[in-house]
């Protein structure tokens, strides 16, 4: 009997009966990742950043810095990211180990290091995931939190419960787009995104994938997660903004007529920004993994350009480097 959608709701559009989908248009025709396959490798991309990676990683990388008590938000590279609200830590899409991917020797490999261990965190109350791809999801890091933090309330979107709990988590929620939960001072919403789901040949798009909105007194924060670009995305600002810290990615869109579907370019990012309202916004999802065929420091560079393009003068959407932080309470807001 073929695998049926437990939680299939016939008036949600993102619901099916064998799982989930975009509301969007599916760009990508049959054929198309063999012919990426094929000319990727003809190429042979992607290219190593124009200095090399020990320059990359001296350019883009520094320690962590965890002193101090005041509400504050760190980049750990790709699309990871701590918060520390309220004395309560929140880490999101937490993918530290050496590889994404379900084989420690093979599959795209950390470029830089990680800034960050588990074991370095005071205590950790809360970990969102976005999706349950391997650059996002990651096995090793889950375990790890699982153990050295059993309080930690894991929330995921739905159909990804289950995995976690087989890995050791005792606290999980699982949410669908729109669905919110209040912990503490804060409320967590999860946020549609246009993106997919697959861990094994097996189970492509049977879990939900999203974007999470956190909000409390003092800070509204919209974590796009791993998405491309849609007109529907404003929906998430009209209906849960205005923001006043976002991240959008900007990494893994080329090329652009194959990840165009599942990933935004700079430009996009851009444009998005500027329909949302221009919040300090951190760069996403470049930086770490080489997922697609620009170089690592392609993206910052396209990101200037963009913004260039754009008009755009201000510095609250600039690239910043992997384990730098900024205090909350420095953006300015203005929430109703």
């Amino acid at each position: 009997m073929a695998w049926q959608n437990p939680w299939y709701d016939a008036a949600k559009q993102h619901h099916t009966p064998q799982g989930f989908r975009n509301p969007e248009e599916e760009l990508r025709q049959p054929g198309d990742l063999q012919r990426w396959q094929r000319e990727r490798k003809e190429q042979g991309l992607p290219f190593p950043p124009q200095a090399g990676y020990p320059a990359f990683i001296s350019d883009w990388c520094q320690p962590v810095d965890l002193s101090g008590e005041e509400d504050r938000i760190w980049w750990l590279g790709h699309a990871a990211l701590l918060l520390r609200l309220n004395q309560r830590y929140l880490l999101i899409d937490p993918a530290l180990s050496q590889r994404a991917s379900p084989f420690p020797f093979a599959g795209p490999q950390r470029k830089t290091p990680a800034p960050l261990r588990v074991a370095q965190l005071p205590h950790l109350d809360y970990v969102l995931i976005s999706h349950n791809h391997y650059d996002h999801l990651d096995r090793p890091t889950v375990k790890r939190i699982a153990r050295q933090f059993p309080a930690a309330h894991f929330l995921v979107p739905l159909g990804m419960g289950k995995w976690c709990q087989q890995r050791g988590v005792r606290h999980v929620t699982e949410l669908d787009w729109w669905q919110s939960i209040v912990l503490g001072s804060a409320q967590f919403t999860a946020v549609p995104a246009r993106h997919w789901s697959m861990r094994t040949f097996f189970d492509r798009n049977r879990s939900l994938w999203c974007g999470w909105v956190v909000r409390n007194p003092a800070l509204n924060f919209w974590f796009a997660g791993d998405s491309g670009y849609s007109d529907n995305l404003n929906l998430i600002a009209q209906q849960l903004g205005p923001f006043n810290l976002a991240a959008l990615p900007i990494g893994a869109y080329a090329p652009k007529w194959f990840m165009r579907g599942q990933h935004m370019d700079p430009d996009q990012a851009v444009q998005l920004w500027q329909q949302i309202g221009r919040p300090l916004t951190i760069p996403i999802h470049w930086g770490v993994f080489e997922l697609a065929d620009e170089s690592l420091d392609e993206p910052p560079a396209v990101l200037a350009q963009a913004l260039l393009s754009a008009n755009e003068t201000s510095n609250d959407f600039t690239p910043w480097r992997i384990g730098e932080s900024r205090t909350l309470p420095n953006i300015d807001s203005d929430l109703s």
